[in-house]
């Protein structure tokens, strides 16, 4: 099964483009900054969790959701790969939104941004991705290869 469940707030107001096909389908890209549950000395306190949304939910985040809000996502992960400009293979994994809900007041909203306190910083850069060259972790072992597609998985 495939289900995910964030609560976090926007880092900015939500990307919203739409389809060039016959119907336009809306589209929201955004990012939930969601605390960690166990922090670290050092480390950051949030992770950044890259979310796509589809037509109502889309529409729906359009009107009413803006930078900083708490909300609730609920979806599943997505995997995708494409080739960039140097024919590299990239891979982007984010989350699919099925519904996006407030989960926290108008007034709680409008008193905290009244009084300045925004969320998290924008311009914050997220970590970046694990370091595979690195020694793993005793009780982990590192992956050397790559999946592909047309490889057998064991399960």
């Amino acid at each position: 099964m495939n289900k995910v469940i964030l609560l976090g707030r926007l880092t900015k107001d939500p990307e919203i483009r739409y389809s060039q096909s016959a119907e336009p389908v809306c589209v929201a890209r955004f990012t939930v900054a969601v605390d960690r549950r166990f922090k670290r000395e050092g480390e950051p306190d949030a992770d950044f969790i890259n979310c796509v949304a589809f037509r109502r939910t889309a529409e729906f985040m359009e009107r009413y959701i803006k930078k900083s809000m708490m909300v609730s996502v609920c979806g599943s992960i997505t995997v995708r790969s494409y080739d960039d400009n140097t024919g590299q293979r990239r891979w982007i994994t984010e989350v699919t939104a099925d519904e996006v809900n407030f989960a926290e007041s108008r007034a709680a909203y409008e008193a905290r941004m009244a009084k300045g306190g925004g969320g998290y910083d924008t311009n914050a850069v997220p970590p970046p991705p694990f370091d595979t060259s690195a020694p793993a972790p005793e009780g982990f072992s590192a992956i050397t290869q790559s999946i592909d597609e047309d490889d057998d998985l064991p399960f």
